[in-house]
Parts: structure tokens; sequence; C-alpha cells
């Protein structure tokens, strides 16, 4: 119970420090939200109306108690409305975040088949013909470009075969090229982490003190090297959840896929600080608390980790 109260006050003075600065740096981007919003009609607008507006808004006022004003509101749950769509901040966030999250989920499906299969079978026939394979696609993997790799699987799946939607949502066939190329990307970094790790695992001393007992290898690769080699894949497991849940940007608008990256995408376009706002503070919310996550999973990962030092948490 006590490190649960010291996550949450952690995560909260995190999210104070992560909204002042975001906020103070919104202000001091070049650009007028006001004449983007006034732009939105085409019509012309005169300056009385523009500054009607801007006090309407509040952004007359000094920045700290602009600031001052918005962290009250956040605290009461209210990250505002935007000021394009005159949607509250939640409600938009909420209403994309369903598709971010099947993308998320498509990708990690996708990375783990490819990844954990080659990473394995690398590291358990090393110099053999699988494991240059396996490491030239991993190589392959991390030179080319996100976005490259997209455009490619376009032209090819799309364009040319004619298999599979290139943009939008709605149906599975919609997912596939964007979480297979997120997938790949990933798996080029998860691959040789998972050779490594398994490696570094299965030259421990406690390996081979099972092998000196008569153990059988398939159980000490799946119940030693294996659980040993999870503690690091853990680790950039959570760095790459966290991202993908705040939004994949250039896959979300490569593809025209409307989640969350899409969304502040277009409010940074329109210079929608009430949206670019909330999604700060949404990917910074998930990505402590899959860190936190992270961290605590250790304990059944890797129980000499979480306890150090005669310091038991």
């Amino acid at each position: 119970m006590k490190l649960i109260s010291k996550r949450i006050i952690e995560l909260l003075i995190f999210l104070v420090i992560l909204s002042f600065l975001s906020f103070v740096l919104m202000k001091l981007a070049p650009g007028d939200p006001v004449k983007q919003m006034l732009r939105v009609d085409d019509v012309a607008v005169s300056e009385e109306q523009m500054n009607n507006l801007r006090t309407e808004l509040g952004f007359d006022e000094p920045v700290y108690i602009q600031y001052v004003k918005w962290l009250k509101r956040f605290f009461q749950f209210d990250l505002g409305s935007s000021y394009m769509t005159k949607e509250p901040v939640i409600d938009e966030l909420a209403e994309k975040f369903p598709a971010t999250l099947r993308l998320t989920a498509a990708s990690l499906v996708v990375m783990l088949l490819i990844a954990v299969p080659l990473g394995t079978l690398s590291a358990l026939y090393p110099n053999k013909w699988i494991d240059y394979l396996s490491r030239s696609i991993s190589l392959i993997g991390a030179s080319i470009p996100s976005f490259w790799l997209g455009l490619l699987f376009i032209q090819l799946f799309s364009v040319r075969l004619q298999w599979l939607p290139s943009m939008g949502t709605g149906t599975a066939a919609h997912l596939v090229l964007p979480s297979l190329t997120l997938g790949f990307a990933m798996s080029a970094v998860y691959m040789r982490m998972v050779r490594a790790s398994l490696l570094e695992g299965l030259k421990q001393d406690f390996v081979r003190s099972a092998r000196a007992r008569g153990i059988s290898e398939s159980r000490i690769f799946i119940f030693h090297a294996f659980r040993y080699s999870l503690t690091p894949l853990l680790t950039i497991l959570g760095t790459s959840l966290g991202s993908l849940l705040g939004g994949t940007v250039i896959i979300e608008v490569l593809f025209a896929y409307p989640g969350i990256g899409k969304l502040v995408i277009d409010a940074i376009m329109n210079r929608d600080y009430p949206v670019i706002q909330g999604y700060i503070l949404w990917m910074g919310l998930f990505v402590v608390l899959i860190n936190s996550l992270v961290d605590l999973s250790y304990k059944y990962v890797n129980p000499q980790l979480y306890v150090k030092g005669g310091d038991k948490r």
C-alpha cells in the first residue's frame, strides 16, 4: 500500500511538471489559434472580433494565470474543449483511443511472431544459417524507416495487388498494413534483444548447475534461460507499449488511420492547444503507468532485482 501511494504521488508530481512545461512551450510557439479558428469559416474578420475572441478564451491574461486556471480544471478532470470542434478533449481522446489500442495490440502480435521465434532460433543455433538469416532481417528492419516501409507495403499490397486497403478503419483488413509496418520495424530491435538475452542466460551458472543435475535442455531453456531473458525484454516492451498507446503518429498519418496520433497532428496544424495539452498528459500518464507495471513485474520475473541491498519494497 505504501508503494502504491508513493507511485501515485510521483505520478501527480510528474503530470504537473509535464503540464507546466508543455503549456509554456505551446504559448511560446509561433502561430495564433484565434486566426486559425476564425479562418475555418473562410470569412473576413476584423481585429476587434479577434481581440474579443482572445479575451473570451483568456489569451489576454498572463501565462501563469492561464496555467493556474487550466490546472484547477485539470484536477477536476476537465481538460477543456477543442477550439475547432468545441467537443470536450477527454471525449475526443476517448473516442480515438480504441482505434490506437487495436493498432497497438495488432502491432505487438506481429512483432512477437517475428522477433521471438527468429531471436530464439538465432540464440539456440549461433553462427548457423538461421542465425545469419535472423541477423540480416534485423539489420534490414533497423535500417529501413517505418514510413518508407509503409509506402512500400501500400504500393505492393494496395496499389499493385489490390489485396488490402491503404487507409481508414472499420474492418480487420484495415489493420493489416499499419500493424505489419509497425510490427516489422519493432521486431528488428526485439530480435537482437531476444538473441543477446538468451545467449547471456545460457551462460549463467544456474544453467550449468541445472545441466549437471540432469534437467532436460527444453526445461532449462524455458524455466531458466528464457525467464532470465525476460527482464530486459520487459523493460523495452514497456517503453514500446507506452509510445504505441500514446499514438503512432507517423504511421497513423501515413495510413489515414483515425487514432490518437492522427488527432494530435490535426490539432498541431490547427493550433488546437487544449487537444495538444490533453494528448501530452495522456501519453505521459500511460508511459508512467506502464513503466510502473513493468517495474512491479520484476518481482515475479526476477525477484533478485526486486529485493536489492536488503530493501524489500
